[in-house]
């Protein structure tokens, strides 16, 4: 065995090895999380690669993100195998259909869209139907389920049989808007993503010759993932393989949470029925989390249970694989039960504020929540901390501006000569842009602006370590030629900010800190859970949030939405089986004795009248809206002109210092000390040390301190 495949096997456990080293046939992978599946898979790639079993050009392997596959890709090419192909479905099957579509169809390839809204609204306004936004997001995630599972407008709704109405449409109204929006493609000259597996699909079973072409350039398969795959990502793949068996698959039943697109673990339960000579790895040792992490993951697959009162009681659940932690111990996961959803996101900015001060980064914390509505309160919260963060799902690393500055004058920098490190060099540019070495003190656009900049030096600096030595150094145009590469697969860099995601969008990650936040009924399962299905699909979201940690873990859910609100909110179900027995009675003490404080003292009223206050607003100031206010106006206008200039000073929105229910409240009360001030509804610790002087002068003074 050579020194490059002794290099290639060091380091893998026994059943990494088994799975590198087998290398022909059909092979199934079944990888609980943090097990070690990419390094397992691009180790098996490089392996046959260096053996000679394989060649580079002929391996394709595939996978359901851009950045996974841009990781399978810089993996592969540190193992010096980097000739493989290593895309997403969707990007292997639009490079073919470029490539075939002259001799298949001919003319030019319609031009593809990246979103489907603007045609689903004329296609609904062609057939007089009223929508919203709301509605053309739903119609248009149909359309795309009812593709990848290979239905067409006139199988639809016979297919669609016991799926819930899409935007309020019957079946038959739904079939409509399907061909409707088919036509507006059509008319258009163009074809959307679904399209792009279809079409190849049409072709490879169309043109024998074509089909024959792809078979001899593509010799061996890899899909990562297989867990996630659709029908119609499936019939492609079988196209690829035509008659032969050189496939492996890796996958997790477990994190199956995409079965709302069409997504089927089936395929990958099933593989050992159509492959029965198949071999079956299983990579059980997780080494990601700490056993505690790890525990507290096994015990909430574990727990399924039927739940009551729901139809498909006998859906199928495949046993779990029991992961088997590989780290030394750490810290307990954490509960907690907080009073309202501000008080909880000020809870977990402190928490989060601790651990950055204790050495832990920004960039390997997260925030992680099921629906994106929820990400204000802890952006709010995160602001008022003075704690960057990133919002995973936003705008892409590189389509902002500052970044797209950065590599062209990064570009133009790369023709000249210039003297000092790769890094330096990337340094020196980018102050062009306003980058500095020391982060800026504020937050809000500055810091992101600023952060943004220190991850393309940040990634300079991790580059030039790898690449550096040997004859030729590592060079400014070699960067900006990795940037470029990463900008197409839309590989971003890792920027230093918290980061705020949906469990969905957190699937493939991992941070140190995972905060899974507002874990209540309703959030978690999501209230249109309606099934057996649905709620295990639920719990297993659940699932791939917690193993998203490595050290650090903390579960969280408030009791009401707004301060002062009514309590009617509880724990989510999956915890009961997690929740140590103390923490089901109370898991924040300060928390939970508000809440009980606040039920005990009954409902809200008005100072002045005594009527009963029904807004958060009311609530907050202690007045009800028909009751004339009580406070200085001068005093109240100056608190008001400190917070804009304190706002802009920041560069952070007017309400993330107070809001105007919050300054009413604070002018009416007239606090005379921090402790009076503290009382204030929406006046915690962290507003109280930062902005409770400057608010008391003004009050004093009836103006805003120089």
């Amino acid at each position: 065995m050579s020194t490059a495949e002794e290099r290639i096997l060091a380091g893998l456990d026994a059943e990494q090895r088994r799975v590198a080293t087998t290398l022909h046939g059909p092979l199934c992978v079944l990888a609980g999380a943090g097990t070690g599946k990419t390094r397992a898979i691009t180790h098996r790639i490089a392996y046959g690669v260096h053996t000679g079993a394989y060649q580079a050009n002929q391996v394709l392997a595939v996978t359901f993100t851009a950045r996974a596959a841009a990781e399978m890709r810089t993996r592969l090419r540190e193992l010096e195998a980097p000739g493989v192909q290593a895309r997403t479905f969707h990007a292997a099957a639009l490079r073919q259909l470029q490539y075939f579509w002259p001799q298949a169809i001919g003319g030019q390839l319609p031009n593809i869209i990246d979103h489907k809204a603007q045609l689903v609204a004329e296609a609904a306004r062609r057939l007089r139907l009223t929508t919203d936004r709301a509605s053309i997001r739903d119609v248009a995630a149909e359309i795309e389920w009812a593709k990848v599972s290979m239905h067409t407008p006139e199988s639809y709704v016979s297919a669609a049989a016991g799926r819930a109405d899409a935007a309020g449409f019957d079946r038959t109204t739904m079939a409509r808007l399907f061909q409707s929006y088919e036509d507006v493609k059509t008319d258009r000259h163009l074809i959307d993503f679904e399209d792009v597996l279809l079409l190849m699909v049409g072709i490879l079973d169309a043109e024998p010759k074509i089909a024959a072409q792809v078979r001899q350039q593509y010799r061996h398969f890899v899909v990562d993932e297989y867990q996630d795959v659709s029908p119609l990502q499936q019939r492609l793949l079988g196209l690829w393989l035509g008659d032969r068996d050189e496939l492996c698959v890796v996958g997790d039943a477990s994190q199956t949470i995409y079965s709302f697109t069409g997504a089927t673990p089936a395929h990958l339960l099933t593989f050992n029925q159509k492959y029965e000579h198949a071999p079956v790895v299983k990579l059980v040792r997780d080494y990601r989390s700490t056993p505690q992490v790890v525990t507290l993951a096994n015990r909430l697959l574990a727990s399924r249970r039927i739940e009551p009162g729901v139809t498909d009681r006998t859906v199928a659940w495949p046993e779990p694989l029991e992961l088997v932690a590989q780290r030394d111990d750490g810290p307990e996961p954490r509960f907690g039960e907080f009073p309202d959803d501000e008080a909880e996101a000020a809870h977990l900015a402190r928490q989060i504020g601790q651990l950055i001060e204790s050495g832990v980064e920004p960039a390997q914390i997260a925030i992680l929540y099921r629906t994106n509505g929820q990400s204000e309160t802890y952006e709010q919260a995160l602001t008022a901390a003075g704690i960057g963060y990133q919002l995973r799902g936003g705008e892409r690393f590189f389509q902002r501006r500052e970044v797209r500055d950065g590599i062209l004058q990064l570009r133009a920098a790369s023709r000249i000569d210039a003297e000092g490190s790769v890094t330096q060099q990337v340094k020196d540019v980018l102050a062009s842009l306003g980058y500095s070495e020391t982060a800026p003190s504020a937050s809000g656009a500055v810091r992101e602006r600023w952060e943004s900049l220190q991850a393309l030096v940040a990634l300079a600096g991790e580059l030039e370590r790898k690449r550096s030595g040997g004859e030729e150094s590592f060079t400014l145009l070699e960067f900006v030629a990795e940037l470029d590469e990463r900008a197409a697969a839309q590989h971003a860099p890792t920027v230093q900010g918290v980061t705020l995601a949906s469990l969905h969008s957190a699937k493939g990650l991992e941070w140190d800190a995972v905060f899974l936040a507002g874990m209540s009924e309703g959030l978690m399962p999501i209230s249109f859970a309606e099934d057996q299905a649905d709620y295990d699909e639920e719990r297993r979201l659940l699932y791939v949030g917690v193993t998203r940690a490595r050290k650090h873990l903390s579960l969280s859910w408030s009791l009401s939405r707004t301060p002062g609100g009514r309590a009617s909110r509880r724990a989510s179900r999956f915890l009961a089986a997690l929740r140590p027995a103390v923490a089901a009675a109370s898991a924040d003490g300060a928390g939970a004795r508000a809440a009980r404080r606040r039920r005990a003292a009954g409902p809200p009223t008005c100072r002045s009248c005594g009527s009963l206050l029904s807004s958060a607003a009311e609530r907050k100031v202690g007045r009800c809206g028909d009751c004339p206010p009580k406070y200085d106006e001068s005093v109240f206008d100056s608190l008001r002109q400190w917070r804009l200039e304190t706002a802009q000073q920041a560069s952070v929105p007017a309400f993330v210092i107070f809001t105007d229910a919050t300054l009413v409240a604070i002018a009416e009360a007239n606090p005379q000390d921090p402790a009076e001030l503290s009382k204030v509804s929406g006046v915690g610790r962290t507003k109280l040390e930062r902005y409770g002087q400057q608010v008391l002068d003004i009050l004093t003074a009836g103006a805003p301190p120089a």
